[in-house]
């Protein structure tokens, strides 16, 4: 990465600890619908385990909750749909040295953000997080229309930085739409190991791999 002009991240379980702000929102919709129940602590597991760790679709895993869970006057979709959106923007969290490590590359290279996701939860996110000015290009997948891994949404950011991909390392914890979405758009890559296991199909090797954002201190 001797030519490296532009360090890029990936925003959930990268910047954002999305864990975190999901076990918090969680537990705020808990208080909010099932007072009536004494111990909510299985609720609380059963929707992160309907998450899927984001990846589950929205509504799909809203309809899911409506069906399974002891509600005492059960919503409507629209509702819970609602909910979400205000709140689990408003429980968003920084990852560990996130800000810290944001500073330390901003030093000496150019710093991008690519994120798949809905514009408006993406950037609500953004703004809770407080780094909107911190970047010099923020890509989210709904508003460019191409999701990650598509090379598409990673060539548009290089157009947008003026740089070539060997100029940039990409930054993210999905070993698919991060690493190998990134590397096969010929991208150096930095692996955050956090939720997403490796898979053995993945042909393209990250050029680090790391467990701590504060790791990229002797990296970059």
């Amino acid at each position: 990465m001797n030519n490296l002009k532009a360090v890029i991240f990936d925003l959930d379980n990268t910047l954002l600890n999305r864990t975190k702000t999901f076990h918090r929102f969680s537990t705020s919709l808990v208080d909010r619908y099932f007072n009536h129940i004494r111990s909510t602590q299985l609720i609380i597991d059963r929707i992160i385990e309907l998450d899927q760790d984001g990846y589950k679709e929205r509504r799909e895993m809203f309809s899911e909750m409506l069906q399974e869970l002891p509600w005492k006057e059960k919503p409507e979709l629209n509702e819970l749909s609602e909910y979400y959106s205000i709140h689990y923007v408003s429980n968003a969290c920084l990852m560990d040295g996130a800000i810290e490590m944001i500073q330390h590359v901003k030093a000496s290279y150019k710093v991008g953000l690519i994120t798949n996701g809905r514009t408006f939860i993406q950037h609500g996110k953004i703004d809770q997080l407080g780094i909107r000015n911190r970047f010099d290009l923020i890509l989210v997948s709904e508003e460019v229309g191409i999701k990650k891994p598509h090379s598409g949404i990673f060539e548009i950011a290089l157009e947008r930085l003026d740089l070539t991909a060997d100029q940039c390392v990409y930054i993210g914890d999905h070993p698919v739409n991060d690493i190998e979405g990134a590397g096969k758009a010929g991208m150096n890559t930095i692996w955050l190991e956090v939720n997403q296991p490796w898979k053995d199909e993945i042909t393209i090797e990250p050029d680090y791999r790391i467990k701590s954002l504060r790791e990229l201190a002797g990296i970059l």
